[in-house]
């Protein structure tokens, strides 16, 4: 096999095969042996893998026994043995590598050894599918090996409830797509309990196809959306009632910090009229935050000095340079106020509760690997954004498909008719055909051209359905003719029928060449499976798309002097490279642009790390009393900072906002004057403020109860968190599709995204700890606080969606008997609810 090995593969690829080749043949040689174990004995080898584990063995050190206990395991329960081969594939996967593998060579067989060798430590294995079909018939075929090693398999599909999730995470291996993996987490990221988490820390992956979903997904978010009930309206009530205050009277203004609060009176005017008994009731958290939004956008903010109203949309102006900052939001709802104030249409009553991209998801894992066909010509993308290297792992049998070289016509009508007449010459001989087209409107095309010619076919451009791996496992059948998208079915096997290979094999006609080799080389890798003979050729016309990019005029230029015909082919080892090299150009751009996203997104993934990471230090610890504190004490710098300038005499020091802030925000009337802070240093301001907000802590905390005040700052604490960093996603999107127009001026939109993104999270963690500090110091506690989600889990909606589309889904369910919400008036189930 070596000498093969070295005709195919360069020779980094070939030392690392021939090293993994001295372990397989070490697996080899435990075979024997471990044929004469009993079922219970080789059952028993789990127990004492994971002894020995414990003892202080290693993974690797384990491998080779481990190996062989699969590899017989598999005999016994699905009656297959690995190849030599597959236990190469299944060491690079446990390396964390990748391992290409060509179709039909066995992948889901492979997974099996790397799978049970990592579930031993008892962290838990997610294996990774792009469908849920997928999902469930190879947790389903595989489960019979694991469950006779002893091992729980868990399967993770949508729709599953909360209980059922968890079993699923609770087991040793879990199978489930990527989406799934990627909302659990966001929606672990959005619990008000550890409890009702579903996910364990994230430690070994293997993503089957995997070059479908690092690299063609890549760019898609993942995104939970939902919508805030009556979000709009409350700006629109805060705006009526704040623009009835006066000044002073019914609130305080600090120009240095920007900001505004209501007096005493002021709060007892807004209890009055909005018909509440305590403003700051944690129930009214969302009121008391209209309000005070309403009041900045009344009292601090002014129309053509900080925004201006263009196109009927408020557009901020940059406080230094006067320019217009396009795509730029303020955040906390301060945008939305402003709108309210002019009279403007309030933008997002729908929000961005939580997103990730597969990118930053998949890289949080402790170990990735993943298997697929075609991984090599994506390399370097592999290697540099996930840190992932390929090993081409050689076939079990030598590739016998014939790949003939390109046709390329002038027009598309010439090629459609060239590929007909080649499928019914085919189909006359018995031999089945595979014709991949790049869109569904091409397959139907082709189709209604077949059914003219009598040729009976299948076509198959559906998304992820069981009945599509059915179609494509039957397409080597006899006479078979079967048209299909170039993804289509990936992870189904063609196996030929009876007499098929007499005829030559599975013969595979490309209609048009992908912008990406990859997907030609899995339509390609669909024939010559396991050895078996097959065939493949790519038909092409001047007017198909990579062509009109890349030097079609040239081409035709040529046919045209040579006095070619319409449908007089031109079939060229030099067009086929041109075209390779065309498709080589593509590739290039689109990683360059995939590299230029996830420097924008890693903006967005470290503060997500940051809030998702304090988020779980609440629900983890028992007492959050030093994360509240550590919130109020930055509250009190930052005053003390803005009033007593120590480049100005303390004479100058506005000790009065001081204390006007500390008594409006924390402390009780009268607590502190003036006269105390007089003749002290900034610091031992800062630290008497500090030790009069203990007192009131202390005395609040004896008063109610340590353990009602514990649930309480967690209460506080979680809905500060949530409603602002969803309120910041928010902006953050906004700055990112507006970013490019800074281009303009002259200026690098990445690093402007960067400092302003950093900018604005430093903001989003002042504004929380400034909500958590008044809360806690101010708000009444009753008995039965109680944690609430910020959105509703019934008004959440989950979506994936590439990057360039991202609408905002709208969370709210209609019900079959509910009005339709076209406005027709009919019920929802006789209007836009009718089943076809």
């Amino acid at each position: 096999m070596l000498g093969l090995v070295k005709k195919i593969f360069g020779d980094a690829n070939e030392r690392e095969v021939k090293r993994l080749l001295k372990t397989v043949e070490v697996i080899n040689g435990l075979e024997p042996e471990f044929e004469k174990l009993s079922d219970e004995q080789l059952q028993s080898k789990t127990v004492e893998f994971r002894e020995r584990l414990a003892k202080g063995d290693t993974l690797d050190q384990l491998l080779p026994e481990a190996f062989a206990t699969v590899r017989e395991a598999a005999k016994r329960t699905l009656g297959m043995r690995h190849y030599d081969v597959q236990l190469l594939g299944g060491m690079v996967l446990h390396e964390g590598k990748i391992a290409e593998m060509k179709t039909g060579e066995g992948k889901t067989l492979v997974g099996t050894l790397p799978v049970y060798l990592n579930a031993l430590e008892g962290k838990g294995v997610h294996v990774v599918t792009v469908n849920d079909y997928l999902a469930s018939r190879d947790s389903e075929i595989m489960a019979q090996v694991y469950n006779f090693l002893g091992m729980t398999v868990g399967l993770n599909l949508s729709g599953m409830d909360h209980n059922m999730k968890q079993e699923a995470y609770a087991c040793d291996i879990t199978y489930g797509t990527n989406n799934e993996y990627g909302f659990d987490y966001l929606r672990d990221n959005m619990v008000l309990y550890k409890e009702q988490m579903v996910q364990r820390p994230l430690n070994f992956a293997i993503i089957d196809e995997v070059d479908s979903i690092l690299v063609d997904e890549a760019r898609t978010p993942l995104i939970i959306s939902g919508q805030a009930a009556k979000s709009t309206e409350l700006y629109f009530v805060a705006d009526r009632f704040v623009s009835r205050l006066k000044g002073e009277e019914d609130y305080t203004i600090d120009v240095k910090t920007r900001q505004v609060a209501l007096t005493e009176a002021g709060v007892a005017k807004a209890e009055k009229a909005l018909g509440v008994e305590n403003l700051f009731d944690v129930k009214n958290v969302t009121l008391n935050h209209h309000i005070q939004q309403a009041l900045k956008a009344h009292a601090i903010m002014r129309l053509d000095v900080d925004y201006v109203v263009n196109d009927g949309e408020i557009v901020i102006v940059d406080e230094f340079t006067g320019r217009m900052m396009a795509g730029r939001r303020y955040s906390d709802g301060l945008h939305q106020a402003i709108e309210a104030k002019e009279g403007l249409e309030v933008q997002n009553e729908s929000m961005t509760l939580a997103t990730i991209t597969f990118q930053n998801y998949f890289r949080m894992y402790r170990k990735l690997a993943g298997m697929t066909g075609t991984a090599k010509t994506e390399e370097e993308e592999f290697k540099s954004i996930y840190g992932l290297e390929v090993i081409q792992v050689p076939t079990n049998k030598p590739n016998q498909r014939k790949d003939i070289p390109d046709v390329v016509y002038k027009s598309e009508n010439a090629k459609y008719n060239a590929v007909v007449e080649e499928i019914v010459k085919r189909h006359k001989n018995g031999q089945p055909v595979l014709v991949g087209t790049v869109s569904i409107e091409n397959s139907e095309r082709l189709s209604d051209m077949l059914r003219r010619k009598g040729v009976k076919h299948q076509v198959l451009n559906a998304k992820y359905h069981a009945e599509e791996a059915n179609i494509i496992s039957s397409a080597g059948q006899p006479n078979q003719v079967t048209i299909a998208t170039n993804m289509a079915g990936r992870g189904t096997d063609i196996i030929l029928g009876e007499g098929v290979q007499e005829t030559g094999g599975l013969h595979i006609i490309g209609t048009e060449r992908h912008e990406s080799r990859r997907i030609d080389n899995q339509l390609r890798g669909r024939a010559g499976r396991q050895g078996d003979p097959g065939s493949s050729q790519f038909y092409l016309s001047l007017e198909d798309e990579l062509m009109r990019r890349f030097g079609a005029d040239n081409v035709l230029g040529m046919m045209e002097r040579l006095g070619f015909e319409e449908d007089q082919p031109i079939e060229s080892k030099l067009i086929t490279r041109a075209v390779e090299s065309a498709q080589k150009r593509v590739e290039g751009n689109n990683f360059d642009l995939r590299k230029v996203v996830l420097q924008y997104d890693d903006v967005m993934n470290q503060q997500r790390g940051i809030i998702y990471k304090q988020r779980f230090e609440v629900l983890d610890s028992e007492n959050i009393r030093q994360i509240v504190l550590d919130m109020i004490k930055p509250c009190i710098e930052r005053v003390v900072d803005a009033h007593c300038n120590e480049d100005d005499i303390p004479e100058n020091w506005d000790l009065d906002e001081v204390v006007n802030y500390m008594h409006r925000q924390m402390l009780d009337e009268g607590t502190i004057t003036k006269d105390d802070l007089w003749g002290k240093e900034k610091e031992e301001i800062t630290e008497f403020l500090f030790s009069k907000v203990m007192e009131k802590y202390t005395e609040r905390e004896e008063r109610i109860g340590p353990e009602l005040v514990r649930e309480f700052e967690k209460v506080v604490v979680l809905r500060a968190v949530d409603s602002k960093w969803m309120d910041h996603i928010d902006a953050m999107d906004h700055l990112r599709q507006g970013i490019h127009l800074r281009a303009y001026g002259g200026t690098d939109p990445l690093r402007e995204y960067q400092f302003e993104g950093y900018e604005m999270f430093n903001s989003m963690v002042a504004s929380i700890q400034e909500e958590v500090s008044t809360y806690i110091m101010k708000a009444q506690v009753e008995q039965n606080v109680e944690r609430q989600a910020v959105i509703e889990e019934s008004k959440m909606s989950t979506n994936a969606e590439p990057a360039e589309k991202r609408p905002v889904v709208k969370g709210e369910v209609v019900g079959r008997n509910d009005q339709c919400p076209c406005g027709s008036g009919k019920k929802y189930k006789q209007c836009h609810g009718k089943q076809d």
